[in-house]
């Protein structure tokens, strides 16, 4: 069996692999905390991304989708909070382009190595005189502090920092792959009010980059829901700068599998960070499918049990009901057979081949008081096998979004 040669860094910091820097400051877009951010490779980086499927795309996106797809470097890329910058019609494509452009110009690179991304309060005209303002005094630099600024200045309802980082071994060399994201409702069904920004020092080419993320992405960012809205903005990009001076990654090199399961990694553990950071959330769930007829149908099944709003409440309430499990996964539109269905709810079994099982109620409400949740679904009629994650349903989720724009 291949050894895979890992560790997690204690810094999960963006900047910790080679060549990057960042910075974060507040400059008037929100009124008091951090609201605009860069992040910086040192060299023009291989890149790659994913973005909404949302069909009312965000200016931003168009933007940063021409220097992934068109260019296929990026240098840095520019970000705000506080503001969508989505459904701006001319004026917010105007608005993008010239939050490229200064940052550009801030930076002595071409605007053609910039990324743009926007999150906040859709349909409102970006302010360009605080944006403006804060690139000037925008100091990109390698302390651990600026990429903490940087982590700041992208969140929106979110209650934490969301950051993690790996290190691994590719040609006797230390390769750092490093994460932060937003993100903490409209997450549904393909990322959603998500924004992710990987760095790594990785050699790489921008093709064997973007196929790794858009396979990763399936298991990690597309397996997650809050509520199951689908944003305008999301992105999740990946800047990969060959600093640490391997030779070029692709699937056919010997240590390929250190860097890929370091980047699956990367993406997992944001995307979970997500998930337990929903709003108003109070629990992590996570849902395992074994048994289906493929993995595809395992993380379908598994995504519809885990978003859906009855079971979600269910957790919240510490309430074993486990009829609306099984119905989330009969609803789901994959193939199963109610007789052979095996439910658990951490590790209690509730029903086995279809048949309910008695079980311990105080042990139940026990076992959904805990912090994460985790839910197991066998169905027995393949092989499939997959998980997805979210979080619990509350009134504070109501609260937060009743109340969004104020």
């Amino acid at each position: 069996m291949e050894t895979i040669e890992m560790k997690q860094l204690s810094s999960k910091n963006i900047v910790s692999p080679k060549g990057f820097t960042a910075a974060g400051v507040h400059c008037g877009i929100k009124q008091e905390k951090k609201d605009l951010g860069i992040l910086v490779s040192e060299v023009p980086a291989s890149v790659a991304g994913v973005f909404t499927t949302n069909a009312v795309q965000a200016a931003p996106l168009k933007v940063t989708k021409e220097v992934v797809y068109n260019v296929g470097k990026m240098q840095a890329i520019i970000v705000n909070s506080g503001n969508a910058n989505a459904c701006t019609g001319k004026q917010g494509i105007a608005d993008a382009y010239e939050m490229q452009a200064l940052a550009a110009e801030k930076l002595g690179i071409e605007p053609y190595l910039v990324g743009v991304a926007s999150t906040g309060v859709i349909g409102e005209i970006m302010k360009m005189d605080p944006v403006k303002k804060g690139i000037e005094v925008l100091a990109p630099q390698r302390e651990s502090q600026s990429g903490v600024d940087f982590a700041q200045a992208i969140l929106t309802t979110d209650t934490v920092m969301k950051n993690t980082s790996y290190a691994t071994i590719v040609d006797g060399r230390e390769v750092i792959i490093s994460g932060t994201a937003k993100g903490s409702g409209m997450i549904e069904p393909n990322m959603a009010t998500m924004l992710g920004f990987i760095t790594t020092d990785a050699n790489i080419e921008s093709v064997e980059l973007q196929k790794a993320l858009s396979e990763i992405t399936n298991v990690t960012f597309n397996a997650i829901t809050v509520d199951g809205d689908t944003s305008t903005n999301d992105m999740v990009v990946v800047m990969a700068n060959g600093l640490a001076g391997n030779n070029p990654l692709s699937t056919a090199h010997p240590d390929w599998a250190n860097f890929y399961t370091a980047l699956r990694l990367v993406a997992e553990d944001l995307a979970k960070s997500i998930a337990r950071d929903g709003e108003g959330a109070t629990k992590l769930i996570e849902v395992e499918v074994e048994g289906s007829v493929s993995d595809e149908e395992a993380r379908k099944i598994a995504k519809t049990v885990v978003g859906s709003p009855l079971v979600k409440t269910a957790v919240f309430g510490c309430d074993a009901n486990w009829g609306r499990i099984i119905a989330a996964v009969g609803y789901s539109g994959a193939t199963v057979n109610p007789d052979k269905i095996t439910i658990k709810i951490g590790g209690a079994v509730m029903v086995e081949n279809g048949e309910p099982i008695s079980f311990s109620e105080e042990q139940l409400i026990e076992i959904l008081k805990q912090p994460e949740v985790k839910i197991f679904v066998s169905l027995g009629v393949g092989e499939g096998h997959g998980f997805a994650w979210g979080c619990d349903l509350t009134y504070d989720y109501v609260q937060i979004n009743a109340s969004y724009r104020s």
